[in-house]
């Protein structure tokens, strides 16, 4: 029998594996294919009323497109509030705050000034979401294999973190062209109107590097903020089905976990908006720019600057991330994709720490 801090150790543990070697006592049960028959999301045991098996081709091609319909089509919704928290990023003697932002661009560039981006916007971010989710969801079950049953349940936050950061690493080369036409667009009055316009003079002033310079700066941005989107949302849920939600997952019905993930995913893009807006005003004015790099940009804005339109970007980023993560789970409830609930101790760890008879 293990002593009661190291089992509570276990229970929690957000972040790592407990500092103790457990010893063996049972081998995980395994299939007649010789592979385990659980991952950590796994309830992964397919469902009769599943269209498709956990972890198959069809699975990563519509969780992909589902990636695109939450990510292109919310980001689209908010270009005006986008338009404005750029622009007080990049010019913040002019707008001075989010209702003067408005207006003064409404009455320079009439109501339809308000939309300037939205071509690139919905582009750019339909390409980082089938990349964002579609891939989040294969390094998810790879590196959930590496580890094994046991031990992705113990680190089961890393695995999100590590599983979010490099699918977003992937997402950002695909985001990046469009979102520095999209910032050009909107921060540069007069150096053009649409995507078709932009595209080739920013080819034609600074070749293929105009579309791709911003993407250090994204990855600085977008990692941080997709490890806490992924991670916090995924622990939030497993909270709010443990101490909030009255009844266990099983006998909720989908509309009511659909709740559940919207409230969770709110939650998350709060954090998600605070710890990526330092490295959002500095993509803003780089793209802006040209000829100047991140370390001069951020030299320039200094610890106040940076965080210039940080009520604006929370209040976009968490009805954007909440929003996303309905829309997302909205799809696969469609398709009938297997929805795994939050994970469990496997029973082999149970006995491992004498949590059973």
């Amino acid at each position: 029998m293990y002593p009661t801090s190291l089992t509570q150790l276990a229970r929690a543990n957000p972040f790592s594996a407990p500092l103790f070697t457990l010893q063996k006592v049972e081998e995980p049960q395994q299939s007649l294919h010789g592979q385990r028959t659980r991952r950590l999301a796994a309830a992964a045991v397919a469902d009769e009323g599943n269209s498709c098996e956990f972890g198959s081709q069809k699975y990563f091609v519509l969780c992909g497109f589902g990636g695109i319909l939450s990510c292109g089509t919310t980001h689209t919704a908010v270009v005006p509030l986008d338009l404005v928290k750029c622009r007080m990023q990049v010019n913040p003697d002019k707008y001075k705050s989010i209702g003067n932002g408005f207006s003064v661009t409404v009455r320079e560039d009439g109501v339809r000034g308000l939309a300037k981006g939205w071509a690139p916007t919905f582009i750019g971010y339909s390409m980082q979401g089938l990349c964002k989710f579609g891939f989040y969801e294969v390094f998810k079950i790879f590196y959930s294999d590496l580890l094994g049953e046991e031990n992705s349940y113990l680190w089961r936050t890393s695995l999100y973190l590590a599983a979010s950061a490099s699918a977003e690493f992937f997402a950002d080369i695909a985001l990046a062209p469009m979102e520095a036409v999209k910032v050009r667009i909107q921060t540069q009055p007069g150096y053009a109107n649409t995507l078709r316009q932009c595209v080739p003079k920013m080819f034609a002033e600074e070749g293929l590097w105009a579309f791709y310079k911003g993407v250090v700066p994204l990855w600085m941005r977008q990692i941080p903020y997709t490890m806490m989107k992924f991670a916090c949302f995924e622990r939030t849920v497993e909270l709010l089905y443990k101490y909030v939600v009255p009844k266990p997952r099983s006998e909720c019905s989908k509309s009511e976990q659909l709740v559940v993930t919207f409230v969770a995913g709110y939650i998350a893009g709060v954090f998600c908006a605070i710890v990526s807006h330092p490295a959002d005003s500095v993509v803003s004015v780089l793209n802006k720019e040209k000829g100047s790099t991140a370390v001069q940009v951020l030299k320039r804005l200094g610890p106040k600057g940076v965080w210039k339109g940080l009520v604006a970007r929370i209040i976009m980023i968490g009805t954007l991330t909440a929003l996303q993560w309905f829309i997302y789970d909205s799809v696969k409830v469609y398709f009938r994709l297997p929805r795994p609930p939050p994970p469990e101790m496997p029973e082999s760890l149970k006995k491992k720490l004498g949590l059973t008879e």
